[in-house]
């Protein structure tokens, strides 16, 4: 769920630059940092820090409810 989450932020360049500005990623280093369950954690709190702007697109849009996406950002913290 943390890379379609990432692929959601990365489809709209407004989305992807804020996530960018908050986190301090470098944009050269998403691919390699997308490999880590921690990076993806931190889309998914991202995601659910924004409920109308981020959170609730994304569910609809990845046809999942809210919920589940908080179910994912909890299951990569085992």
């Amino acid at each position: 769920m943390g890379a379609r989450a990432l692929g959601f932020l990365a489809a709209d360049p407004e989305r992807l630059g804020r996530f960018l500005a908050l986190s301090g990623i470098d944009p050269r280093h998403i691919r390699e940092a997308a490999q880590s369950p921690h990076f993806l954690a931190g889309v998914l709190d991202h995601m659910l820090a924004d409920e109308a702007g981020l959170l609730l697109p994304f569910a609809a849009e990845a046809s999942v409810s809210p919920e589940e996406v908080a179910a994912a950002r909890i299951a990569l913290d085992r």
